[in-house]
């Protein structure tokens, strides 16, 4: 059977072979054994070479990465754009596989991994680069806090379980801070890789995919040491200000990091066509990959993925992009459209006109949010659900239930054990996510006066803890960026999540209301306030906002923060 190994370097770059101004395939063959034999005659590394497609003319092709430079002179690596945007270049047989390489680009960065490797596990602690935290006074104010180190260094027994918050006792205010805030690990990693892959290459162009997480301070930094974003955290292209997107004008020179949301494989492809690396700069999350993984053994498995999360966000829609390959695929924001789901599930088939008010339902409801063809009587049949990772565990595990309980009316508790995958898969829930809302709701059940939850405002992760703390406090829980949000201890500059809908305005920030701190509700008694952050705030923004409060209140009542380190230093580690 003739053969073809297609060989990408590690940018992503086709291996061709030049002869005179045309390019043609560089390893042919008239079976596997004869092209491979070609391949490593010219590339001694290499991974073996994997089944792509059939050409209409029955040439089998297979795709490999290799390493090192050719010893054939004659062999070049060129990116696919720039093949195919000289169309005289390829031969005929050249052109016609490349027409029909592009559902397989996504697979390229990827070559020498199995499918149950991540792109990128996390590393241990004695693996992190603490010097990122350390490269001036700005990095230094931003992620670098004694307080919270000493508090992590307390109360922090497993990374995965939550233990008893700790309190800091300044006197005439006393917080209470959650065993488990901040940063994630897949948030620190995501950084140290930003500001390494800085560091590492001066002069070149470096970009990132889109925010690198939601906080807009960590963003002006990176972006003040040149790093540029080449679209929103809405996935809206980037202009550079003469008509084009940064995305026309990148080259396979410049570097383009994909953050720790992951990438659809839209944008994946589009940088493996433009030659320029992808793994060497993925910084995906392993947790969200975990996700993907549970997505394609669903799909395998003849479910319809059921994505509980945010259609808007990045983790989503890349959690979505990866599902659709496996299996169709639909997204449900929350409880109350799993809901209008199973009302549609339990719809009588056998009725036209019901099912005609199902499917507009359906239509309405879900518009933009499901794979292309997607059919209610066809992929509902058997579904399975995964979760943005950002969001709260009981919802997600709320919508299982609730389809559970709709399969089983409909098909009967036996039946619907088989039509309802995930009941008892609680893993695709992220533990770093989980474990920041356990350690906040058992520091709310302290008596508390208020509580305050800081993060970007796009940060999905932080608005679930702040609607913990709205939950049990009310109007006394506050959602903030940072200390530059407290005027006053009467002015406090509250952010309203846009889920909450639209909200009286303070300009230059919208949805933004103010807000008084409350006083304690005995004279006497120390101001009582739990702090929080969100995955993705710094340490250092946490310690800043208890400066900040601590400022506004009469001195001489303030203990001095040595005395409080030392109170921490005394204390046993809780059990």
């Amino acid at each position: 059977m003739p053969t073809a190994i297609l060989a990408f370097n590690t940018n992503n770059q086709l291996a061709i072979r030049r002869a005179g101004a045309s390019a043609q395939l560089a390893f042919t063959g008239g079976d596997l054994p004869e092209t491979l034999a070609r391949l490593e005659a010219v590339f001694q590394a290499h991974t073996g070479p994997r089944a792509a497609f059939t050409t209409g003319d029955g040439l089998h092709v297979h795709l490999a990465q290799v390493t090192g430079e050719p010893v054939d002179r004659d062999i070049h690596f060129a990116s696919i754009d720039s093949l195919q945007s000289a169309p005289d270049a390829p031969d005929p047989v050249l052109a016609g596989v490349l027409a029909q390489l592009d559902p397989h680009l996504i697979a390229i960065p990827y070559l020498h991994l199995g499918e149950n490797d991540f792109i990128y596990k996390f590393r241990p602690d004695k693996e992190r680069n603490s010097r990122i935290y350390q490269l001036d006074d700005n990095a230094r104010a931003l992620y670098q806090s004694q307080l919270c180190s000493a508090i992590k260094a307390l109360s922090r027994a497993n990374e995965r379980t939550a233990s008893a918050p700790v309190p800091l006792d300044f006197g005439a205010v006393r917080y209470l801070i959650p065993s488990h805030f901040g940063f994630c690990l897949g948030v620190k990693n995501a950084i140290e890789r930003a500001y390494e892959t800085l560091a590492e290459n001066p002069g070149r162009r470096v970009f990132m995919l889109s925010e690198l997480i939601h906080n807009p301070y960590v963003n002006e930094d990176l972006r003040r040491r040149g790093l540029r974003y080449l679209q929103t955290d809405k996935g809206q292209p980037i202009g550079t200000g003469d008509g084009r997107q940064l995305w026309d004008v990148l080259t396979p020179d410049d570097i383009v990091i994909i953050p720790a949301f992951g990438a659809t494989d839209d944008d994946k492809r589009r940088l493996v066509r433009k030659g320029i690396p992808v793994l060497q700069y993925d910084a995906t999350c392993m947790l969200v990959e975990k996700v993907w993984k549970a997505a394609r053994a669903f799909g395998r498995e003849g479910f319809t993925i059921i994505i509980h999360g945010k259609h808007e966000h990045e983790e989503t829609k890349a959690t979505f992009s990866n599902a659709r390959r496996h299996a169709p695929a639909l997204i449900v924001r929350n409880l109350a459209e799993a809901r209008i789901l199973t009302d549609i599930i339990q719809s009588d088939s056998g009725d036209s006109s019901v099912l005609a008010a199902a499917r507009e339902k359906f239509a309405a409801t879900f518009d933009g949010k499901h794979t292309p063809g997607f059919d209610i009587t066809r992929d509902l049949q058997r579904v399975a659900v995964v979760n943005q990772t950002t969001l709260l565990m009981n919802e997600t595990l709320a919508i299982i239930e609730h389809l559970r309980s709709a399969y089983a009316a409909k098909y009967g508790s036996v039946e619907a054990a088989a039509r309802v995958g995930g009941n008892a898969k609680r893993d695709t829930l992220c533990y770093a996510t989980q474990v920041n809302q356990d350690a906040l709701s058992r520091a709310l059940a302290e008596p508390l006066d208020a509580a305050i939850v800081i993060g970007g405002k796009n940060s999905s992760n932080t608005y679930q803890l702040y609607r913990l703390c709205e939950q049990t406090l009310g109007p006394r829980a506050f959602f903030i960026q940072s200390e530059r949000n407290i005027r006053s201890l009467d002015a406090i500059e509250h952010y309203h999540f846009p889920a909450h809908g639209p909200r009286v305005t303070v300009a230059p920030f919208d949805n933004t209301e103010i807000k008084t701190l409350p006083r304690p509700s005995a004279p006497g008694q120390p101001l009582r306030i739990l702090i929080t952050g969100g995955a993705s705030c710094p340490d250092g923004i946490i310690q800043q906002v208890v400066a900040k409060i601590n400022s506004l209140l009469p001195a001489q009542t303030i203990r001095p923060i040595d005395a409080v380190l030392g109170d921490l230093e005394r204390h046993d580690k809780p059990a």
